[in-house]
C-alpha cells in the first residue's frame, strides 16, 4: 500500500463514489461529490501523481477525472523533447 493512501481523505468514504458508471446524469453527481472530497485532501498530489504514472483509466484520482487525466498526459507528452 502506497503511504499516502492512509491519509487520503476518501479513506473513509465508499470506494464506489470513485468510480461513477456514468459521465451523465447521476454519474456527473457523483464525479463532483468525488471531487469535493479530493478538494480537501491532504495528499492530493501524490495520488495525481500515481494515477498519472501508472495510467490509471477509470474514476477520480486526485480531483481529476479520466478525461482530465487523458488530456494532463497529453500535454505532457508533447512537452518531451523527441530523441
Amino acid at each position: 500500500m502506497k503511504w499516502w493512501r492512509q491519509h487520503a481523505a476518501c479513506a473513509e468514504e465508499d470506494p464506489e463514489l470513485f468510480f461513477p458508471v456514468s459521465s451523465l446524469g447521476p454519474g456527473a453527481t457523483q464525479t463532483q461529490r468525488a471531487k469535493q472530497v479530493c478538494a480537501g485532501c491532504p495528499v492530493r498530489t501524490e495520488c495525481l501523481h500515481w494515477a498519472l504514472e501508472t495510467r490509471q483509466q477509470a474514476g477520480v484520482w486526485g480531483g481529476t477525472d479520466e478525461k482530465e487525466r487523458a488530456a494532463m498526459l497529453r500535454r505532457l507528452k508533447s512537452l518531451r523533447p523527441v530523441p
